[in-house]
């Protein structure tokens, strides 16, 4: 269903894509949007068990285009270093493919707390609670990840295989 990756000496373990999910602070949201023209749109997101979670108002293009079409892709560029002398860039990227739905319930709190975690974390947890609890203006959104690959430039594999 899903294409392979061409270069698959490029193609990132589990793990990696992993640590490059964890540690991006936004990701690019790609959506049939109006018209059947693609909408693609950055977003901050958290990655909790296994799924994509961000947060959104509860009207506008991306609820419109979630709700018509739940397929969605989502990229994350962990990096991206050009090097001028070699006309290339070094660069780190992740992108997944699957179906959003707004969540509610102990999913919405538990992704709204994901992202609360990541992006306020160094904030007591009493606070981030409560910032939680007193926000209901926000839809959370889920990504259920149907497939989800990593690559990284080929400077990067060489670079690992002579350790």
């Amino acid at each position: 269903m899903f294409r392979e990756m061409r270069r698959k000496k490029q193609l990132l373990s589990q793990e990696d894509i992993e640590l490059v999910m964890g540690r991006g602070t936004n990701g690019i949201l790609a959506c049939q949007g109006d018209e059947g023209y693609p909408y693609a749109v950055p977003v901050s997101y958290a990655y909790f068990n296994g799924k994509i979670y961000f947060h959104s108002a509860k009207a506008g293009h991306k609820v419109d285009s979630i709700t018509r079409d739940p397929k969605v892709s989502f990229a994350v560029v962990d990096e991206d270093t050009i090097v001028s002398q070699e006309y290339t860039t070094y660069f780190r990227s992740v992108i997944a493919f699957g179906k959003a739905r707004i969540v509610d319930g102990d999913e919405w709190f538990q992704g709204f707390k994901a992202l609360v975690d990541k992006y306020s974390g160094d904030l007591p947890e009493d606070a981030n609670i409560k910032e939680i609890q007193g926000c209901k203006t926000s839809h959370i959104i889920a990504i259920d990840i149907e497939n989800m690959t990593g690559k990284e430039a080929i400077e990067y594999v060489r670079e690992k295989n002579k350790k």
